[in-house]
């Protein structure tokens, strides 16, 4: 069974409104936005990601998810698979280290041992508080907004081919790999002026889509205006296939919103002022799914739009 067939049967008994049908980054129930993800060996990390780095990816990971719906981070609760000592023990200051840095608390959770020899799995539930005005789904976007995303795109995805000895390795994108920044404060700073948004997580390609799917709106991606940093294009031809290959790559944990284009002005304004690069890279129209353009040219969509289980 599929992700997606097996989000699909869930959706049976997620009835309550707070589940926002399972479509979404989160939950938002009394105030509160609630959001888990695990991350397994050999599919989320390497063998050989040190434990601290692996700590960081799992708070990471669930935080931004409540950067994607403008909440302020609260605590977490921890599900951890104990197996070697010291390799336990250097996952515990990691976890402090970055608890610390994003300002968090520790509330509980669970252990469990598993078989020897057997991969490690680890899953975070992460509370945050939600904004004023409720967090931002992915379902809001309306025909005419601009697409939007923070950062660059296909660094990790970059990263990790680094850390398979693929590519010559550089600190900017094995650092993106290791340990990617959820962009919490301008989350927060441009809730106001957006319609939808969400993390990129799995791809943007497949992320955007989601998107479009849960608003009812087409989009259209201007693959040419997706932000690409000077780290990956020293590796990297500026051409299709790096573009496509950035936004099929995954683990960004970029931020996806739509907004007015009237918006467009107080966007760059907050984005200036947190010193984080914003780019407009589409529209939404009326439609369906998501079409590619590059240099006013239409593209296929790649037979895989990201990462699925």
């Amino acid at each position: 069974m599929s992700e997606a067939d097996f989000i699909a049967r869930l959706r049976a008994i997620a009835t309550d409104p707070a589940a926002r049908g399972l479509a979404d980054d989160a939950a938002e129930w009394e105030g509160l936005v609630l959001t888990h993800d695990m991350i397994v060996e050999g599919i989320h990390f390497l063998p050989d990601d040190t434990p601290q780095d692996v700590a960081w990816k799992l708070v990471a990971v669930n935080l931004s998810d409540l950067a994607a719906k403008g909440a302020a981070p609260v605590g977490i609760l921890v599900g951890y698979s104990l197996g070697d000592d010291a390799w336990d023990a250097a996952f515990v200051e990691g976890l402090d280290v970055a608890l610390r840095r994003f300002g968090i608390i520790l509330l509980g959770g669970d252990t469990v041992r598993v078989p020897a020899g057997a991969p490690r799995s680890f899953g975070l539930t992460a509370i945050g508080r939600a904004p004023a005005g409720g967090a931002p789904s992915r379902a809001g976007m309306r025909p005419g907004d601009q697409l939007w995303v923070t950062g660059t795109i296909g660094n990790a995805g970059l990263g990790l081919a680094m850390r398979l000895g693929q590519v010559e390795p550089n600190e900017t994108c094995l650092a993106a790999y290791r340990r990617p920044q959820p962009q919490l404060t301008f989350g927060r700073a441009v809730v106001p002026h957006v319609h939808a948004m969400m993390d990129v997580s799995d791809g943007l390609l497949i992320d955007a889509e989601r998107m479009a799917t849960a608003s009812g709106c087409q989009l259209v991606l201007m693959l040419e205006s997706l932000p690409l940093s000077a780290a990956l294009l020293a590796v990297r031809p500026d051409v299709l296939d790096t573009r496509l290959a950035a936004a099929t790559a995954g683990d960004d944990y970029q931020l996806l919103f739509a907004a007015d284009p009237a918006a467009t002005a107080s966007i760059r304004e907050i984005a200036a002022g947190l010193d984080i690069a914003a780019t407009p890279i589409g529209h939404a129209g009326v439609g369906e799914g998501i079409v590619l353009t590059h240099r006013a040219q239409w593209i296929a969509l790649p037979e895989r739009l990201g990462f699925m289980h």
